[in-house]
């Protein structure tokens, strides 16, 4: 049986991957018309056609999304969006999720080498190389160029995947840096179910079922300053982790620790 199930999946993932190949070549010639109306306009361009991109390929393979929201997103207001990350899946979770409101997301330079995707991606994220001090502070400033345009912006400040087994990794300071230094209050989104979806440990294991993205009280930062980063993240981790441990999230492995080092 066990057999069974497993060809049934690597089919369902075959049928799914080809479908994100079909319909990302047939937004592609629509990305690259958008790309054209400038990086602010244009932008916003994409991520409305990356939107219908994802909503069909979501529907054809059985995944449906569900926001949960415990705190209302003001669709007027720019946030910094921060989010946990366990799965390959949390960016079209995020595109499915943030709807009422322009955004980008801060991604990982290297995913622009991929044909095709890649250049979708470049046109769509704020990349970054954490390896490269000078990429690190070119990204920074386009983020806050972003910020300046009412446009909000999603960061995973745990860097990468987690696959601690606690509820979270240990956040990096970016987020609330900018945070602090922009005037823009945290907001943040758990991904419940990106996880069970596809594991961050396994490529080939995506399957159908729900995905729900949980919009949580926002932190505002009026006049805090540099000295009040470590409180803010540690309260921003502390109060993710716990509502994590309240919705029960599948990738938590029981007798870890869980601690903000």
């Amino acid at each position: 049986m066990k057999i069974v199930l497993k060809i049934a999946q690597r089919i369902y993932w075959l049928y799914a991957a080809i479908l994100f190949v079909i319909t990302m070549f047939l937004a592609f010639p629509f990305v690259v018309v958008a790309s054209f109306f400038g990086r602010i306009r244009g932008g916003n361009m994409i991520y409305q056609i990356c939107g219908i991109w994802d909503d069909v390929w979501s529907f054809l393979v059985g995944i449906h999304h569900e926001n949960i929201m415990e705190s209302p997103v003001d669709p007027d207001s720019s946030y910094i969006f921060v989010a946990n990350h366990v799965s390959y899946v949390d960016i079209p979770v995020i595109i499915k999720a943030i709807r009422k409101q322009p955004f980008r997301v801060l991604g990982k330079s290297e995913i622009r080498k991929i044909p095709v995707f890649g250049y979708i991606y470049g046109k769509a994220v704020v990349m970054v190389d954490r390896n490269n001090p000078a990429d690190r502070s070119k990204s920074v400033r386009t983020i806050k160029s972003v910020l300046k345009k009412k446009i909000s912006i999603v960061i995973f400040p745990e860097g990468t995947f987690n696959e601690s087994g606690r509820p979270l990794k240990e956040f990096y300071d970016g987020a609330f840096r900018i945070a602090i230094e922009m005037q823009t209050p945290i907001k943040p989104i758990l991904f419940l179910d990106s996880y069970a979806r596809m594991p961050s440990e396994s490529f080939f294991s995506l399957n159908p079922g729900l995905s729900r993205a949980v919009f949580l009280k926002e932190f505002p930062v009026e006049g805090l300053t540099m000295a009040d980063l470590p409180s803010l993240k540690r309260k921003v981790f502390k109060y993710m982790e716990d509502k994590l441990l309240v919705y029960k999230a599948s990738w938590i492995k029981p007798g870890a620790e869980w601690k903000l080092r």
